[in-house]
């Protein structure tokens, strides 16, 4: 994470230095080494936070993890006696002594006894993780422009340096007036309607095993390396598991060829994450396995129906490591785009195959008057430790799509836009331009529709002169896969349909499961269900932004219409411990909140201020 956006992230770390002034270190290793400890440590604390989280209570964002870890970090190395003059002089030492010394293999090994000391993974997940991130991070500290003060004043504090390694900045938007805004007219009856398929956070893992732990101490479980479970708890079902594990492809499979009742589909929009979560463990290899076999599954039940994917967090190796275009060689991303051109190239035109090559984004038209828009998220994403170099609209990929919507609204064409990562997950100023930018194109934006956090939610914007208009909502669909303790689910847009004058708007949505207590019985086969329909479940008059604002605060005070959301929000299978206020008035929060680090939308829905303060008000992270 690079500087700009205003979000947090792990800092760099480095190698040695021979500088006089050194702290306190009760680790094996030189001290000068600390910050790169800490950057590896951190890379991999965001990387597996997710792994140790359960579905409820929310799990925990990036800046937290960085807030829960660097005390622990600073007591356990020593640092507590470091003045901010040696600190200061400590890494000048550190970026002069990294230029002159490419040798650092050696960092990974007190890196991995870090993570053992803090327990952030079981020994052999922190080994082989730190193995997979230690080069990127060293080139990405080599490369990067974080500053001795900034570095010391996330070690010592604001006293001794700034820590804002995303600092603000800002797209241009066109010298164009925004038109007057137009809300979307409903079509006539009998309006053609189109039938959109949403696959997303499919996690095949190729490892799964039935009759495994399910609960075992690695990040993932339900795998040929768990183990059997103790002789007093059941193993890992057969079509998948609530736990921390992912599916099988035969339920991947039991999904694409039962979707009969739910078609015929139009078009089909998949917005990524296909390997597993044992991100310790994958190779480039690995993760092209995972690309080519679920893309030709894909393409053996769907057919001729046209398929539009985006990348997720998860493609990459290590874990969301996604370079910007000018970083070359090696540590590029080609070899992720590439293979990604070559497997899509029966759905992609030559112009959004040319810019997925690029970028891992790509802008077609998949029918007269619609634009479809496919964003790389992974340029907005709080985990992605590339951005330390430089995160100012990373692939200039947001003015990019200034220009697209631009030239959309010139001809008078709408726009689709899809996703992994939703908008309010992002860095702060990537969020903060996205957030202007639906609210410019407000009347060339038809919808909006994401992935990633694993559960069934929405995320609505606002005009930003008053924040109190509804202009956009983002659909985030839930996953395929049960991490962490879900039924597998996909979901289905009902969209206005392809004719002349057509808003291409959402008319409605609906979600289906696969029910794995019932589907894992003996004897038992995979049925998968429709869970509900969106409009007729909750009431509403449509599924325009207003209609989903209206119904957070309906389930405000309606706590009956809160627990139907929750339980739908789990795709029908929600934790054991009750959501309380706190945890509700957090959720519907996270459901107002399409641009991250923004609490003034949330602080209305709190009866009593005192109850919250500003951070438990943020929007919860994902799953993933």
């Amino acid at each position: 994470m690079p500087r700009l956006g205003g979000s947090p992230c792990h800092s760099r770390g480095h190698p040695s230095s021979t500088g006089r002034e050194q702290a306190p270190s009760k680790s094996s290793g030189s001290p000068s080494l600390g910050l790169l400890w800490v950057a590896l440590a951190l890379a991999l604390a965001l990387a597996l936070s997710d792994s140790r989280a359960g579905a409820h209570p929310l799990p925990i964002q990036g800046p937290d993890v960085l807030g829960r870890l660097v005390p622990q970090l600073r007591a356990a190395f020593g640092w507590w006696n470091l003045s901010c003059p040696a600190c200061k002089g400590l890494f000048t030492a550190i970026d002069f002594g990294l230029k002159r010394e490419s040798g650092v293999a050696w960092v990974g090994s007190v890196a991995t006894k870090m993570c053992m000391r803090l327990k952030i993974a079981p020994p052999a997940v922190c080994q082989s993780t730190i193995q997979l991130f230690e080069d990127d991070m060293v080139e990405v500290w080599t490369r990067s422009v974080l500053s001795p003060s900034e570095a010391c004043g996330l070690i010592l504090g604001s006293t001794c340096g700034k820590w804002d390694i995303f600092s603000s900045w800002n797209i241009s938007l066109p010298d164009v007036p925004k038109p007057t805004p137009q809300p979307p007219k409903p079509p006539a009856p009998g309006a053609p309607v189109s039938r959109v398929l949403f696959l997303t956070d499919l996690h095949w893992d190729h490892d799964y095993l039935e009759g495994t732990d399910p609960n075992c101490e690695d990040p993932l479980c339900c795998r040929r390396d768990s183990g059997p479970p103790p002789a007093s708890r059941p193993g890992a079902g057969y079509w998948g598991e609530y736990s921390k594990c992912d599916l099988p492809l035969r339920t991947l499979e039991s999904m694409l060829s039962g979707l009969g009742p739910a078609g015929p589909f139009d078009m089909v929009y998949w917005t990524g994450d296909i390997p597993a979560h044992n991100i310790w463990h994958q190779s480039r290899q690995d993760q092209l396995r995972a690309l080519t076999t679920v893309t030709a599954l894909v393409k053996k039940f769907l057919g001729p129906v046209p398929v539009y994917p985006a990348v997720g967090n998860h493609e990459s190796t290590p874990v969301n490591g996604f370079p910007p275009p000018f970083i070359e060689g090696n540590h590029s991303s080609r070899w992720l785009y590439e293979a990604m051109a070559q497997a899509w190239e029966p759905w992609l035109p030559a112009e959004a195959l040319h810019t997925l090559r690029i970028g891992g984004f790509y802008a077609l038209s998949p029918r007269p008057g619609l634009r479809l828009i496919s964003l790389n998220m992974n340029f907005c994403s709080r985990e992605n430790f590339w951005l330390l170099i430089n995160s100012t609209d990373p692939a200039g990929q947001l003015q990019w799509l200034v220009g697209e919507l631009q030239a959309a609204e010139d001809r008078g064409d709408k726009v689709h836009i899809i996703g992994h990562i939703p908008p309010g997950h992002c860095l702060r100023s990537w969020s903060w331009n996205y957030y202007q930018i639906v609210a410019r194109y407000e009347n060339t934006l038809a919808a909006q529709f994401f992935g990633h956090t694993h559960v069934d939610e929405f995320e609505i914007f606002y005009d930003e002169e008053t924040l109190s208009r509804p202009v956009s909502v983002a659909f985030l669909a839930p996953s395929a896969t049960t991490y962490i303790g879900l039924n597998p689910g996909y979901r289905v847009y009902q969209i206005d349909g392809n004719y002349s004058g057509s808003s291409h708007v959402v008319l409605d949505h609906e979600t289906y499961i696969l029910n794995l207590t019932e589907a894992n019985k003996p004897g038992a086969t995979a049925h998968w269900q429709h869970l509900y329909t969106a409009r007729e479940t909750y009431g509403l008059p449509n599924v325009l932004p207003a209609a989903w604002h209206d119904l957070v605060y309906r389930m405000r005070g309606d706590t009956q219409l809160f627990q139907t959301f929750w339980f739908l929000y789990h795709k029908g299978h929600p934790p054991s411990e009750p959501c309380g206020t706190p945890c509700r008035l957090t959720t519907l929060c996270a459901q107002l909140s399409a641009r991250s680090d923004s609490p003034a939308l949330c602080r209305h829905l709190v009866p009593d201020a005192s109850l919250f303060d500003a951070q438990s008000l943020q929007p919860r992270p994902p799953f993933c």
